[in-house]
Parts: structure tokens; sequence; C-alpha cells
């Protein structure tokens, strides 16, 4: 099961995700009661994890709904669907509490990037945070290339989980039962953002200035869509592609993460309760800019996909000066 938000008629309605097109919770429900004469109790919400697992208030209603719509024929699910270019889909979870990511958690790409994966026994996951308020950016919008340091902006795919219920120092089986579902977070960075180039050096600098480089406005892509805990067995065998102006860059699988799902969500619950809407980007695979000296330009599109979540899609800008 898919779930989006999107904006139509001036509203943000949750529906179901089609790629192409997206259902109307609303609207579903209502042909799900006209035709078996059974109301289903899906209260009007903006907030997806309502709709999700482990304890959203809707989910066995929404799942129910799902299933019914996969066995309707084409003709009566059709009547159904909003074609994608008349909604504004929106960033699946409106303000996420933490938006937490993680730091070389593919070997591959820290090979790429000069340096060695340590093995997971010998070492822990480097988790990093970006703002949620102005970092955060819907599909289709513009990733905006800043004044400030343009030149060396780069692209990370990656699996994004999204918390759904409280938790605080579970181990991994339990972190497993805390997950509402997965979406795609495309984590920009600035590779060379080096502000006040004549400053004195302090030890920390190059950390300072890797870690600014990634807050930027618009430089953290979210969605289509939160495909459900419950659909994905395992999420550590999912294919991850991001391509831009349809050429890939990027072609892995999610097995390839030094530290999978369920340890990143139990590692981290020692260390801060994670909250219901929390969203942890789980790193990135090889095939980084950088490791080619390519970078975003004006006028580029990227896709990012990891499959069956979907594709996300952002243009790239140069920042206006009214921006």
């Amino acid at each position: 099961m898919r779930i989006c938000r999107f904006g139509f008629d001036e509203l943000v309605l949750t529906g179901f995700y089609v790629d192409t097109h997206v259902i109307p919770i609303d609207q579903a429900a209502e042909a799900f009661s006209q035709e078996s004469g059974v109301e289903l109790l899906l209260p009007a919400t903006e907030d997806p994890l309502d709709l999700l697992p482990p304890e959203g208030i809707s989910f066995e209603s929404a799942r129910e709904l799902d299933a019914w719509l996969g066995r309707l024929d084409e003709a009566d699910r059709a009547e159904l669907m909003i074609p994608i270019d008349e909604v504004r889909l929106l960033v699946p979870i409106a303000s996420p509490p933490k938006l937490l990511l993680l730091a070389g958690n593919y070997a591959r790409h820290v090979a790429e990037r000069g340096g060695t994966a340590a093995e997971r026994r010998e070492t822990f996951p480097y988790v990093f945070m970006k703002p949620p308020s102005t970092t955060l950016t819907r599909p289709g919008d513009p990733i905006i290339l800043p004044r400030v340091s343009p030149d060396h902006i780069d692209w990370e795919c990656e699996l994004g989980v999204v918390i759904g219920r409280r938790c605080r120092h579970a181990d991994e089986d339990e972190a497993m039962s805390c997950i509402a579902g997965y979406t795609i977070v495309n984590d920009i960075s600035d590779r060379a953002f080096r502000p006040n180039p004549d400053r004195t050096p302090r030890e920390r600098d190059k950390f300072f200035d890797w870690l600014h480089g990634k807050w930027h406005d618009t430089f953290c892509p979210m969605g289509p869509c939160i495909l459900s805990a419950d659909a994905v067995a395992d999420p550590q065998v999912l294919p991850i592609r991001l391509s831009v102006n349809d050429q890939v860059k990027q072609d892995a699988s999610t097995a390839e993460m030094v530290f999978p799902v369920a340890a990143i969500v139990s590692f981290l619950s020692q260390l801060v309760t994670l909250q219901p809407g929390d969203v942890i980007a789980t790193g990135t695979p090889s095939g980084v800019g950088s490791a080619t000296g390519t970078y975003l330009r004006p006028g580029d599109v990227v896709r990012a996909t990891i499959e069956p979540i979907g594709t996300l899609e952002n243009p790239v800008e140069a920042e206006e000066d009214d921006f």
C-alpha cells in the first residue's frame, strides 16, 4: 500500500499513489461503501500515519480499501483516479519531528570518496541532521543551487524510513515493529562549501564545512509516497537507482548497506526517543557526482527511484535574487 499527500482544489488530501495517478482516500471509501453496503470508518485526515502501521487508527480500513481497489476492473478503478499532473504532490510527512541521515553507510560509496569502510562490528553509524522546514522539498519542486556555493552540488539517493510509533532502547527485532513505512530521500550535498576562504584554520573546519554543506534550502527532496511497512518483507533487497537527465548515475541495492535498517533504528533509539513521523535516511550507494567531478547544473532533472516505492523527480535551478 502506497500512501501520498497531495494538494487538489486548495485542499490537502491523502490518497493511494499509483505512479501516474492518485486515488483520494475519501472518494475510494465512498465508492467502496456504495458497492458493498459496508461503511468504512476512515475519518478525513491529512496525516498518512493515521493510515499506516503500526498504530494508525485507520490502518486496517485503509489496507482493506487498498485490497478492494486492487480487485476492481481497470475501468472502474480509472473513474477514481486523478492524473498526477492535475494535483500537487507534497512531501509525505509534512513536518517530521526529526530528519536524521546517515553518512558512509555503503562501502562502495565510502571507497569512491577515497575512504575505507570499517566492518559493522568495528564501528557505529555516523548520523547527522538537516533542518526539515527549509530543506524538505516536495516531488516536482526544484533543487536550488545556492548563490553562496553553486558549483559542486551533488546527489545522493537514499531509502527513507518513517517511524510510526515511539521507539526507545529497542533491539533490532523491536525496531522493525516501530516502522510505519518507507520513502525516498535525495540527500543533496554541497561538496565544496567553505565559508570565509581567508579564515584561520581550525581543527574541525573540514567537518563543519561538510555538515553545513548539507543544510542549504531545498537540499532534501522526499517522496513521492510512503510504502507501508507491511508491504516490505525485507528492506535490504530493494533496488536503488538515480539518474540525471536520464543518464543513470547510481544503480545498486539496499543489500549493500553496512548497517541495515533494523540496526540503524535500534542504534538511534539508544541515543534519542524516536517519535512518529521521524524520518531516517539510510545512506547512499556509490555513483555520486563528486566521484567523477560531475555536479548538478541549472536545467538538469534528477530522478531517484527505489522499487516498489516509486520515483522522486526534481528539476534543478539556480537561486534567484528574490529566492
